[in-house]
């Protein structure tokens, strides 16, 4: 019997399916990629780890964690320009 998803196996038993959060994955990604020395990085390197982190802040912006860390700079940046008056 096929499985109704375009991933499941045609015929037989399906095994576990292995997913990998994509957030996870550009995390370790984008550490991976700033852990080079900086001297080692060529111009591109730099520009597609900035895509890259752009990329991660645009599916961590609508979650939970997203939420909770605009809302702690928001704090933090009015803190800051409250100090400085």
């Amino acid at each position: 019997m096929a499985s109704s998803r375009p991933w499941g196996r045609v015929g037989g038993e399906a095994g576990p399916l292995v997913t990998i959060n994509v957030v996870v994955l550009l995390v370790v990604v984008v550490v991976w990629r700033l852990r080079r020395r900086t001297e080692a990085r060529s111009r591109f390197d730099e520009k597609l780890t900035v895509v890259i982190v752009l990329a991660l802040g645009v599916l961590i912006a609508p979650t939970p964690a997203g939420e909770g860390i605009a809302n702690f700079l928001g704090q933090l940046a009015s803190g800051v320009t409250q100090a400085s008056r």
